[in-house]
């Protein structure tokens, strides 16, 4: 099992989930967050004074998958993310070593399960 965690922009993230969950990947977790990179500050000037902002807004999303489903879920992400300048963001995949479903106890791969684009679809 793998987790992919991924600091993209707002912008790209309804792309993402919306793929994500045609494939059948409907399990995400998205946080704010802010964060500073390669990319520079960004100035303004409020009442007479310039204000230079480092940490830019992005989202980071979370999704833990199966190893075989690693590169899908990653393609999806970059493809919708990459816009090409600076600030697009990061992905990671990290190993995961163990995951658990609380309401039924399983554990493993089977909490896992890729979902049919069918009966992932939100009422």
């Amino acid at each position: 099992m793998k987790m992919v965690v991924a600091y993209i922009r707002h912008e790209a993230f309804e792309p993402i989930r919306s793929e994500l969950l045609e494939l059948g990947f409907p399990s995400l977790s998205i946080t704010e967050v802010k964060g500073s990179g390669r990319q520079k500050g960004i100035t303004e000037r409020y009442r007479g004074t310039d204000l230079t902002h480092y940490l830019r807004p992005k989202l980071k999303l979370e999704c833990v998958v199966a190893d075989g489903d690693v590169p899908t879920v990653v393609d999806a992400v970059l493809r919708h993310a990459r816009t090409g300048a600076v600030g697009d963001g990061k992905l990671f995949v990290l190993p995961v070593e163990q995951a658990y479903r609380i309401r039924t106890g399983e554990s493993g791969e089977d909490t896992l399960q890729a979902h049919d684009a069918t009966s992932a679809a939100l009422p």
